[in-house]
């Protein structure tokens, strides 16, 4: 009986001393996963709901990148400068008329070495540069000077249709809603290309600190005409006043800041249709810190429904791909940006940088980088940052200064920062980095994810690593669930929200 009675003392001490140890996963206040596999969202107090953030990336992910057929093919000459040869076939199939598919076809770099003394330019849709593999086909650039050395670069800006301006009556309109209720919608119909135009105001400023940023050389308080926002949606869907949106919202948008206002938008001089693949691009470089040489691989500006993908970019200065703020449902996939060269300072070795809308950045790999994964000024989602690993980082990931809005960053791993916070006076007065800026599953060295005075939350879901307070204490903390605890469900977020609607 004593010998029992002393083995039941020893299980019950030993299953006390698991459960100090091992916390019991909690269920999400915020979204939970059916037994069907669909998603539930449970909205806060104010209404507001975890994003949708599946419609990213290349045709919003409805349509598989595709393989294009090939238009033309240019060997390699290694011992020659091949920028004419290159940019010579580049225009050739610009003449080419456009399939059905909206394609003038591909241009083949057969194995071989393609040095490049300046830059190769894609002014025209349709067009794919190709390689035969990342370790067959390498670009080149040579020589001295900042530049990018492929530029998908389309023409004009978004321009407002006159006369279309119509106010958004809802009081309230929480983060995750497609729909919005207009005073009057019958200027618009289904598959209107509309912009949800949220104003910056002074209030808005003045509630979020951000003209009590302490200054030092070179800050700038925040001005509010500077602020506002302009989201690229399309109508789906349209009943009475109220217009369903292929898009959710990522802000709360509420009367005391200005409500909303929407309008028939066109952005007639983007190209689209346009990607690079399998290939290798590199840099010369004088030493480690050399500044004056290639600093962006491939860079898309003005571009609609582009991709780049198996891509490996070693030795330049900032990016591997930066996605500039006019493009927008781009697919940066199974790519590599490696061993940057520079001064490891401000503005430099940004390896996959996105200040667009709608885009899709996965399965990744960067070294050497000091925002590896990195959003800029008032970036604009939903965007995703997906399966993505960072090593030997140099700063932090995450949205780099002024509010950028609705970005999802699912397992990342790094032995670096994640962090959204209140940055200050850093730069030039980034103030808050962000809104609506959501960490799922991710691993990392310490994380510092914060909430703004006002105007919305960021959220920390399953991160494992360590948490800290970021820059400055007495920050209100963002929210957290799970953390340093594995076996989140669903383990990507972007992956189940993907296979759910498309379940729908």
């Amino acid at each position: 009986m004593i010998k029992r009675i002393l083995l039941w003392s020893t299980a019950l001490f030993l299953l006390a001393s698991f459960k100090t140890i091992v916390k019991t996963l909690e269920a999400s206040k915020y979204i939970q996963v059916n037994p069907n596999g669909t998603l539930k969202y449970i909205p806060d107090a104010k209404g507001n709901t975890i994003p949708d953030f599946s419609r990213v990336g290349y045709h919003q992910g409805d349509q598989p990148i595709p393989t294009v057929a090939v238009a033309q093919t240019v060997n390699a000459n290694a011992a020659a400068d091949s920028q004419e040869l290159l940019q010579n076939a580049i225009n050739e199939v610009a003449l080419l008329p456009l399939n059905k598919a909206g394609f003038r076809g591909a241009i083949l770099l057969k194995k071989g070495i393609y040095k490049i003394a300046g830059t190769l330019q894609i002014n025209k849709s349709g067009i794919v540069l190709r390689g035969e593999g990342e370790n067959a086909t390498q670009l080149i650039a040579t020589g001295k000077g900042q530049r990018s050395l492929i530029v998908f670069n389309g023409e004009g800006t978004l321009k407002e249709i006159k006369g279309t301006r119509t106010r958004v009556t809802d009081q309230f309109v929480p983060v995750g809603s497609f729909s919005l209720t207009l005073a009057d919608a019958s200027n618009f119909k289904v598959g209107d290309d509309i912009v949800v135009f949220r104003p910056g105001t002074d209030q808005w400023v003045k509630d979020l600190k951000m003209d009590q940023i302490e200054a030092r050389e070179g800050t700038k308080q925040w001005q509010a005409k500077e602020y506002s926002l302009e989201f690229e949606r399309r109508i789906v869907k349209i009943e009475g006043n109220k217009i369903i949106l292929d898009n959710p919202m990522v802000i709360e948008m509420e009367q005391k800041y200005g409500g909303a206002e929407v309008y028939k938008a066109s952005f007639d001089g983007r190209i689209n249709e346009v990607g690079i693949e399998n290939m290798s691009i590199e840099s010369e470089y004088a030493n480690d810190t050399d500044e004056d040489h290639g600093w962006i691989a491939v860079e898309f500006n003005k571009v609609k429904n582009g991709w780049a993908r198996n891509i490996t970019a070693k030795y330049f200065g900032y990016a591997a791909v930066s996605i500039k703020p006019s493009s927008k449902q781009i697919t940066v996939k199974d790519s590599k940006c490696l061993d940057a060269k520079s001064v490891i300072t401000g503005g430099r070795r940004y390896s996959f940088n996105n200040d667009g809308q709608l885009n899709l950045f996965m399965n990744l790999e960067s070294t050497d980088a000091r925002h590896d994964y990195v959003t800029g000024a008032k970036t604009l989602g939903p965007n995703v940052f997906y399966q993505c690993k960072a090593l030997r980082t140099h700063a932090d990931i995450g949205p780099h200064h002024r509010w950028a809005v609705g970005t999802l960053y699912d397992n990342i791993q790094t032995d670096g920062e994640i962090n959204v916070q209140d940055r200050g006076n850093w730069g030039s007065g980034h103030g808050w980095a962000g809104v609506t800026q959501v960490l799922w599953n991710c691993k990392v060295k310490r994380a510092a994810v914060q909430s703004p005075w006002a105007n919305g939350q960021n959220y920390s879901f399953g991160t494992q690593g360590g948490k800290f307070e970021g820059r400055f204490k007495g920050r209100p903390d963002g929210i957290w669930e799970n953390h340093n605890q594995t076996g989140i469900n669903p383990s990507s977020l972007y992956l189940a929200q993907l296979h759910d609607r498309k379940k729908k």
